[in-house]
């Protein structure tokens, strides 16, 4: 009950108790600072730079709070390999618990701290892993370990709070491979020592404090300032074999070590240093207390002379040092704290203070209101002109597109009377072979697509840009009373970043998939050429078919009819010559593709009729014409009758789509004017919201700052009973455990 450590314990709760008040009025403060701030209605009351502030005092308390929570004290063993610490701890623990021995046994570092239960056990270093107490010696042995561990490694070892009073205080003892083992010392400064309260350096007293000791708690007192250090010359047992020179091996090894202490570390002065340096052997002290855990006498066994001076000399160190310990935690992690601890509550409230002055300015400025009134008037005249203008802007976009639609219509209707000339510009390899033609047709398409689109863009697209061009600026100079000024000087921007290009889709390659030419010869003189030139093309069908007057018979052939019963029967009654040859005409054209005999009848009639002479001469001049088309009959030449019948035939599926096409560069017209209007109109439409939302604002504003300033006037500065409270806790806690030497 009588512990030093005790005091350490007691420290911490009033001082985490008075910080956990602390904790929660800078929350407070945060929280409220951080909703005003955001609000953007209440803009320049809370600056960022203000929460920003307090944010970082509410975690700096956090931050310590953490720390204050540690439940522990923390001492550090260190020194050469073989020097004796891990059995120092054992000896103060009163069992043999960390692995100990000649040579180099501890392969890691090893912290023992306290548990509740009744079971020792281990834990690795990023492991929730609980192990039995005796895998120790496997995985911290330098001679048995099973799992290679590196040096700055951890392994938590938990013994029972009921074996050892000393770990009931929240004491933490840290063991650790020897100095001179390694040569990442800075790293195990880093991650073991910055939160250690003492430092034990345990020295070999068969030896002398050796340089690579030194080396160690140099770099530790540059990290740390002024680190309580003691020194254990272990194993001073070996001195009862020679007392004679007992005493001055004794003075020669204090004479060192306070020469380390006071002049190389400055860390302590000379007097302090004195009651830092003892002579043990901690072997014997562990012999001679497991002995009395075992009911045994504490002296006995082979225990050289002077052992009881030598437990003396230990018990002293454990009271000198845990009287350090507790003092020294106390100092260290909570007397820096409590000097801050008053300033970041003075500064949290001048920020209270300074938002309470800015929301009451603030709320004189605000004229509601008058602003009110002025933001109704301004909403009902735009909502009027914006009907208006809907309206008339209805009226324009219909007249618009109705113009655009005759202008198209009348342009591609001309630029179709001008097909065969577009179609002559028409360029590409020709070939009566059906894959060249199919290639040749697709091209000629694309052509006339490409050459139809640029001719009516050329005559349309200008004069329908400039139109709506102008019709975009009168929305615009109709729209801008209805905006701010700031959103009228970006209206043109908002146009002009707008391409708009009327597209003319006439699909040639699918309009004339149905087209088929004739590209064959055929003679001038023939039957066919000469009844489609005297007849027409249709009557001159009828005619050969033997329609073209009803009262001719057709004869229909089978398979066993005479070759006579093809010439068509003939009435005598008063037939003119004329008649005559038309109907002899029309039979050889219903028979001259089936017999050659039938020609030779005909000709017979003909020979009587007309006379052999005129007969050969007209048969000599047309075979001689009949030669001459069949030589002229070229590529060139069927190219040309191809494009002639191309023509004809898309004029006529062009001629139907005239008004679909105009029609349908109207509506592009119709929907690009309405987009430009509907942007425009949203501009407006943004406008009105604003406005409403401005006059809701403003109402919510009044509140809003009335309540600030109610809130921040609260904060600032705590009430006077709580900071009554705070004061008096901070000068006890002062008094009774930073001022207690």
């Amino acid at each position: 009950d009588a512990s030093p450590l005790k005091h350490f314990v007691l420290a911490k709760k009033k001082i985490t108790s008075i910080f956990d008040q602390l904790l929660g009025y800078a929350a407070e403060g945060a929280a409220f600072v951080k909703e005003t701030s955001e609000n953007p209605e209440l803009e320049s009351i809370a600056t960022e730079n203000q929460l920003k502030e307090i944010e970082g005092y509410k975690t700096r308390l956090a931050v310590i709070g953490e720390v204050l929570a540690r439940r522990h004290m923390k001492v550090a063993f260190f020194g050469r390999t073989s020097n004796g610490k891990s059995t120092v701890i054992n000896a103060m623990l009163w069992d043999k618990v960390l692995p100990s021995g000649i040579g180099h046994t501890t392969n890691c570092f090893l912290s023992v701290k306290g548990t509740d239960g009744d079971e020792a056990y281990l834990m690795t270093e990023g492991s929730e892993e609980k192990k039995g107490i005796e895998t120790v010696n496997q995985l911290a042995h330098a001679l048995h370990m099973n799992e290679h561990l590196d040096a700055d490694c951890l392994v938590c070892v938990f013994w029972p709070k009921t074996k050892c009073a000393l770990l009931r205080e929240d004491l933490v003892l840290m063991d650790s491979p020897g100095t001179d083992v390694t040569t990442e010392l800075d790293s195990w400064i880093e991650k073991f020592c910055l939160d250690a309260d003492v430092f034990v350096l345990v020295a070999n007293s068969e030896s002398t404090l050796m340089n690579t000791e030194k080396h160690f708690f140099h770099k530790v007192n540059k990290r740390l300032s002024k680190p309580n250090i003691f020194i254990l010359n272990n194993r001073w047992d070996a001195s009862a074999s020679e007392p004679e020179y007992m005493e001055d091996v004794r003075k020669q090894h204090t004479d060192r070590c306070l020469s380390f202490l006071v002049e190389e570390l400055e860390v302590m002065n000379l007097s302090e240093a004195q009651n830092r340096i003892f002579f043990v052997s901690a072997k014997e002290v562990l012999i001679a207390r497991m002995h009395k855990a075992q009911g045994m006498p504490e002296g006995g066994g082979a225990l050289a002379e002077g052992f009881h001076a030598r437990l003396e000399e230990f018990q002293k160190f454990e009271k000198a040092f845990e009287e350090c310990i507790s003092q020294s935690a106390v100092k260290t992690k909570f007397e820096k704290h409590t000097v801050g601890a008053k300033q970041i509550v003075l500064t949290i409230q001048c920020i209270m203070d300074m938002i309470n002055v800015a929301a009451a300015e603030k709320r004189c400025r605000v004229r509601s209101q008058e602003q009110q009134e002025d933001h109704l008037d301004r909403l009902t005249f735009i909502r009027n002109q914006l009907k208006i203008l809907t309206e008339d802007i209805k009226r324009k976009i219909k007249q618009v597109t109705g113009e655009v639609e005759s202008k198209v219509s009348t342009a591609m209707t001309d630029e179709i009377r001008k097909l065969s000339v577009l179609v002559d510009e028409f360029h590409s390899d020709f070939h009566p072979v059906s894959q060249v033609m199919k290639l040749y047709k697709n091209e000629l398409n694309m052509y006339i697509e490409e050459g139809l689109g640029r001719n009516l863009a050329d005559r349309c697209s200008s004069a329908v840009n400039e139109s709506i061009r102008r019709a975009q600026e009168d929305m615009i100079e109709n729209i801008k009373p209805l905006l701010p000024p700031a959103v009228q000087n970006q209206l043109y921007t908002l146009i002009s970043h707008r391409r708009f290009d009327l597209s003319y889709e006439l699909n040639c390659d699918k309009l004339c998939s149905d087209f088929q030419e004739d590209i064959e010869f055929h003679f001038s003189l023939g039957s066919t050429a000469v009844f489609n030139r005297f007849l027409g093309s249709k009557n001159a069908y009828r005619a050969l078919l033997g329609f073209a007057d009803p009262t001719l018979p057709i004869l229909q052939p089978s398979a066993t009819t005479s070759i006579t019963s093809y010439v068509p029967v003939v009435p005598q009654n008063n037939l003119s010559q004329e008649e005559l040859m038309v109907s002899l005409v029309a039979g050889l054209a219903s028979i001259k593709s089936r017999t050659s005999v039938s020609v030779l009848i005909i000709g017979g009639v003909l020979w009587r009729t007309v006379g052999w002479r005129l007969i050969a001469f007209s048969l000599s001049t047309i075979g001689l014409l009949y030669l001459y088309e069949r030589l002229r009959w070229t590529t060139k030449a069927k190219e040309r009758a191809f494009k002639q019948q191309f023509v004809e035939y898309a004029t006529q599926k062009l001629q139907m789509i005239v008004s679909f096409t105009s029609a349908n560069c109207s509506h592009q017209v119709q929907q690009e004017m309405t987009t430009t209007f509907d942007r425009l109109r949203q501009e407006v439409d943004v406008n009105q919201k604003n406005l409403s939302d401005e006059i809701n604002k403003l109402f919510r504003q009044i509140e809003q700052l009335d309540g600030v300033k109610n809130r921040s006037k609260a904060l600032s500065p705590p009430p006077p009973k709580k900071l009554s409270i705070f004061q008096s806790e901070v000068c006890f806690f002062k008094k009774n455990y930073l001022l207690v030497t």
